[in-house]
């Protein structure tokens, strides 16, 4: 993606933009060995190579966006002191160093994006930002509705009360439960110290969804590289684009099976 010359100094720390492009403008940037010195110039920051007094500018990562069907058996992690497995034993043919997007536990399988973008990480984690996460949560015993509404009103635990959740009772057999859990704080093991609160520990959890997103199409230790489609959406989910009007974010929720699957093998 071509950026402004002059974006791109600023956000690389040269100056601030103003200066920039006086630098620009008194010719003492190059692009790819020659000088630049109109402020309309636009470039390619991870490929074109730039010059600013004779000094190289280092070159910009180019920004990944992965999705994952992380399986029970990894951390969410780079890499672990104890040499078990991680999420980055998953992942293959990515030059880039990508970072897992919050946490699912060891035990805990489901969807999990890795990225380098550290703006849409940090506001994809923040609860602020109320970012949606939906776990399908396998329970002992079978809740009672008193039970469910404690967890739709939040309830106390030990760092604090959670915030009100959306929950479903979706199934029941004879000793166990399915639950639908739909939170946006990402506190540690966060879904299943609210279960074992009300009584009704967790026997096994998945994550289906993160705002729009979802599994389908992948099966379990696979991913695939988000489309630019879903890589705005999501963006503009979490607060970093603004939106063009009310209608885009109710979109991205039915506009799923309309974006390109590209499904990395």
């Amino acid at each position: 993606m071509e950026e402004r010359l002059q974006k791109v100094l600023a956000q690389a720390g040269v100056a601030s933009r103003r200066a920039c492009e006086e630098l620009i403008k008194e010719g003492k940037v190059k692009v790819n060995g020659k000088v630049v010195t109109q402020l309309g110039t636009k470039i390619n920051p991870v490929k074109d190579k730039v010059e600013v007094a004779g000094k190289k500018l280092a070159a910009r990562e180019e920004k990944v966006y992965l999705l994952l069907y992380k399986p029970v058996g990894y951390l969410s992690s780079v890499k672990d002191p104890k040499k078990r497995r991680t999420v980055m034993d998953l992942i293959k043919d990515v030059n880039e160093r990508v970072y897992p997007v919050g946490r699912l536990d060891h035990d805990t399988e489901g969807l999990l994006l890795l990225t380098n973008d550290g703006e849409l990480t940090y506001a994809l984690t923040h609860p602020k930002h109320e970012v949606d996460k939906t776990y399908l949560a396998w329970v002992e015993g079978i809740p009672s509705a008193q039970k469910l509404e404690e967890l739709r009103q939040g309830v106390n635990l030990e760092d604090g009360p959670t915030a009100p959740a959306r929950v479903k009772l979706l199934d029941k057999q004879q000793d166990h439960a399915l639950l639908e859990i739909v939170i946006h704080e990402g506190r540690n093991r966060q879904v299943r110290r609210m279960c074992e609160h009300i009584g009704h520990p967790v026997t096994a959890l998945h994550r289906s969804r993160l705002g729009f997103l979802t599994l389908e199409g992948l099966g379990k230790g696979k991913y695939r590289y988000l489309a630019g489609k879903e890589i705005k959406q999501l963006k503009i989910l979490a607060g970093i684009m603004k939106e063009q009007d009310k209608k885009t974010r109710r979109k991205t929720e039915g506009n799923v099976e309309k974006i390109s699957r590209n499904v990395r093998k």
